[in-house]
């Protein structure tokens, strides 16, 4: 009976404690939950089927070698289990949490296309790494030998911590530099609490502050310190900002009040959640309470704000997104989430401008879809006269994000970058054309997932490490 209980208040429990049933205390909670996970946790390893050829393995962008932690969990192995997942994942209890793994291990699981259902491999990974917490097998860096190079690290973001672990574990010395009052980037204050708890991230950052890593926060790269004396400063620089300027539309009624971005939306429910007092959030503008929401996007970003439009007591959700459920760039895990809990989802829809200031409604145009673009993507048409108002009392811009001018806002014309303003960097080892100097994740890449910048930061940090024992063996000879 208990577990059939933890089946239905898991979630509940964990992000809506006041929900969790009365007569189930706190401790009693966890040591049912724990009871009901190493079961679980058991039971679905043991599903493995150990094939010749692991696609999920393959389809993770870290390659984790996930069949075999999966074989020593459902032996009981968990310390092992986690030194094999820890061994090319720098934050998997990270990654077990916001990964989209329909998209890439699960969707590949050899039993899903079999359609017997997937290994839940992220639940596993996730939970061998908070085992491994509670259990005191994770520790910070302890190098056998300090190195006398150091490296700055712009941004504290999945990339810039990720490439710091690695570098400080061989004895470099590591400084990270961040705009922002805490570190983590969007770990910190993009993604939700829900999706990933805030003491997750912390931990991190007090392991990497434990192990030797220095941390300058609250500092602007431009303003407070120039980007030139950083690489002064260091033997080599490792660029790691992601992206976060807001893909903006231009549409009537664009910058009124109430029709505000997604990255402020979240940053100031974040910032809440960790006590903070939040001007926008406390007079009404950027807090969903009793009002009627409409996002704009198609991708997680949009997912994570209508599912904290919920959670904020919300009287209505709607997303509009121009294609339909099949093109949706977010996980589908997300949108079925996101319609369990109220959220109405307006396929073949963009809006068209903005009644209002503040903001009444959206003008939504019908659209239909087309033929392919460049990308493949079948390409929406608007529908003449099929033109609406969706009420609103909060818009949010969920589009996506854009690399920052950074030439432009660090006073270096010589960055390397293209024509999207993304940083041209090697994709291996994230070297740029500037000595010394690399660049890793989003600011690479573009807007992308979590695990992408891990392994970047990895990949980079292997590369100058490899460069500094190069340039040792030379300067020896």
């Amino acid at each position: 009976m208990a577990k059939q209980v933890m089946l239905k208040f898991t979630d509940v429990a964990r992000d809506m404690p006041e929900k969790r049933p009365p007569n189930l205390r706190r401790t009693d909670f966890d040591e049912i939950y724990a009871e009901y996970a190493d079961a679980k946790a058991a039971e679905q390893s043991s599903r493995c089927s150990q094939c010749g050829v692991p696609y999920c393995q393959t389809h993770c962008p870290l390659h984790n070698n996930i069949p075999d932690w999966l074989r020593l969990t459902a032996e009981g192995r968990l310390q092992e289990a986690y030194e094999i997942s820890q061994a090319t994942n720098t934050f998997p209890e990270i990654c077990g949490r916001i990964c989209p793994q329909d998209r890439l291990c699960e969707g590949n699981c050899v039993i899903e296309q079999s359609g017997h259902g997937t290994v839940t491999i992220g639940s596993i990974e996730k939970y061998i790494t908070d085992t491994a917490w509670e259990q005191g097998w994770v520790k910070p860096a302890a190098p056998r030998e300090e190195r006398p190079e150091s490296v700055g690290i712009i941004g504290a973001g999945p990339g810039g911590l990720a490439a710091a672990d690695m570098l400080r574990r061989a004895g470099v010395q590591v400084t990270i530099y961040d705009r922002y009052d805490r570190a983590g980037g969007l770990l910190t204050y993009g993604i939700p609490g829900f999706k990933l708890e805030k003491d997750v991230v912390e931990r991190r950052n007090a392991q990497l502050a434990e192990g030797g890593v220095t941390f300058e926060l609250n500092c602007n790269v431009g303003t407070d310190i120039s980007f030139g004396a950083i690489r002064g400063k260091h033997d080599a620089v490792i660029i790691a900002t992601g992206v976060y300027k807001t893909r903006e539309i231009e549409v009537p009624g664009v910058g009124g009040f109430g029709v505000e971005r997604a990255i402020d939306f979240l940053t100031a429910s974040n910032r809440k959640s960790f006590g903070d007092t939040v001007e926008e959030f406390e007079n009404g503008r950027l807090n969903a309470a009793g009002k009627k929401v409409v996002v704009i996007g198609g991708g997680d970003t949009a997912m994570d704000c209508v599912r904290t439009s919920i959670r904020q007591g919300a009287e209505s959700v709607k997303c509009l997104y121009r294609r339909d459920r099949a093109n949706m760039p977010g996980s589908q895990r997300e949108v079925q989430n996101a319609e369990e809990e109220g959220v109405i989802f307006e396929w073949l829809s963009a809006p068209k401008g903005f009644v209002g200031d503040p903001v009444t409604g959206v003008m939504v145009q019908k659209m239909r879809l087309g033929a392919p673009d460049v990308t493949g993507r079948q390409a929406p048409e608007v529908i003449e006269g099929a033109d609406y108002v969706e009420e609103a009392d909060l818009v949010i811009m969920a589009l996506g994000f854009e690399p920052e001018d950074l030439p432009t806002l660090w006073n270096e014309p010589d960055l390397p970058v293209n024509r999207w303003g993304t940083i041209k960097a090697d994709y291996v080892t994230g070297a740029t054309t500037l000595d010394g100097v690399y660049a890793v994740g989003d600011i690479v890449r573009g807007a992308s997932l979590v695990v992408w910048a891990i392994k970047d930061g990895r990949d980079c940090a292997e590369a100058i490490l490899n460069d500094f024992n190069g340039a040792q063996r030379i300067a020896a000879e």
